[in-house]
């Protein structure tokens, strides 16, 4: 199962050649990291049932990023409706995930454009200690319905 995450592209991730710069990529699948994971105020999150993380300053937890890969496909052109991003779990290990992306086209537009694949290694952290703390029973639970295989990068 994939959670579906629109992210709205901004005139500023343009580059000067009319499409999303590679940089920008890395923002708009962070935004779609924390409204999937992320616990919000207003219970408005993308992932409610995966949103079990609080990243709010003087959280428990840090979620840091461990290892991040790219693989962009086709460039971003700018587009008024948002971007479908998909993402799930490629692994659950002990303290880490790895989190799969997949971002498309947005939802209903023909044809299906496939931009990029993404792959983000998280490590859970104590924020206390500043060591990797193990993935709880409760998001554990959230996270596993979302566990499958995980990206394979075409060009390795």
């Amino acid at each position: 199962m994939k959670l579906h995450v629109p992210i709205r592209l901004r005139w500023s991730d343009l580059d000067a050649y009319g499409h999303v710069n590679n940089s920008e990529m890395l923002r708009l699948l962070e935004e779609a990291r924390i409204l999937a994971f992320w616990v919000t105020e207003d219970s408005g999150a993308v992932g409610a049932s995966t949103a079990v993380l609080d990243g709010r300053p003087g959280a428990d937890t840090l979620t840091l990023i461990a290892r991040q890969e790219i693989e962009y496909l086709a460039p971003v052109p700018y587009l008024r409706q948002p971007l479908d991003v998909r993402l799930w779990l490629g692994k659950l290990g002990g303290a880490s995930l790895d989190v799969c992306y997949e971002v498309y086209s947005p939802e209903g537009v023909a044809p299906e454009v496939l931009y990029a694949r993404a792959n983000a290694t998280i490590v859970l952290v104590d924020a206390a200690s500043e060591r990797p703390r193990r993935i709880n029973d409760t998001e554990r639970a959230a996270w596993t319905p979302y566990l499958d295989d995980p990206i394979v990068f075409a060009r390795r």
